[in-house]
């Protein structure tokens, strides 16, 4: 492993252990990131004005990046393995705040999602992007804070985010019609229930 990797990764991880509140929170992060994009989602798509249509556009947008991220991290899988920290530092030089098989590290399917979420969303409200952004990073530092993967998986899957959400968005329009469902079905935008019944 190189210098690099482990320097990162015990100058984050040995904080591990040692804080009860802290080490929660952590493991919270590092494990549940979906659920709370999830809800992120959710909540972003009912709390947005029902006239944001394009903002709405977004929100499809950014979880179709996160999904691209993912399918980057599954092809890189295919060529590339890294064993994760606890199978190859020795015992009681680190702590494992987390279960995890011990599949390829790298890189951070985590990471890589959570900023492909992140990057995706740049053209929605900035509380949704700031909310994104903030949890993307957090996701990444819990990973390595609770001992499974090397400051480098995480780097990549920043990058692979990044990436991801620039494609989504040279392609945004294939995904209007997923958009269009979603507004119709809620009565957003032009498919609202004043546009649509104007008598009333």
């Amino acid at each position: 492993m190189n210098s690099f990797d482990l320097f990162g990764y015990h100058l984050i991880n040995h904080w591990a252990g040692h804080h009860p509140a802290a080490d929660k929170v952590m493991a919270f992060f590092a494990q549940y990131a979906l659920e709370l994009y999830v809800v992120l989602f959710l909540l972003a798509w009912f709390a947005l004005p029902k006239s944001e249509t394009e903002k709405r556009h977004a929100l499809v947008v950014a979880g179709f990046s996160g999904v691209l991220a993912l399918i980057f991290n599954a092809v890189i899988g295919q060529f590339f393995f890294r064993p994760r920290p606890f199978t190859v530092l020795p015992n009681g030089t680190f702590t494992q705040l987390i279960p995890h098989p011990a599949d390829s590290s790298f890189p951070s399917d985590h990471t890589s999602g959570s900023f492909g979420f992140a990057a995706g969303s740049r053209n929605t409200s900035s509380w949704v992007r700031w909310s994104f952004t903030i949890l993307a990073i957090l996701v990444a530092f819990a990973r390595v804070y609770t001992g499974v993967h090397w400051p480098t998986d995480v780097l990549a899957g920043v990058v692979i985010g990044i990436i991801s959400g620039k494609i989504t968005w040279l392609i945004n329009p294939l995904f209007k019609p997923l958009t269009n469902l979603g507004l119709r079905l809620f009565h957003y935008g032009k498919y609202s229930s004043k546009t649509l019944n104007p008598a009333k």
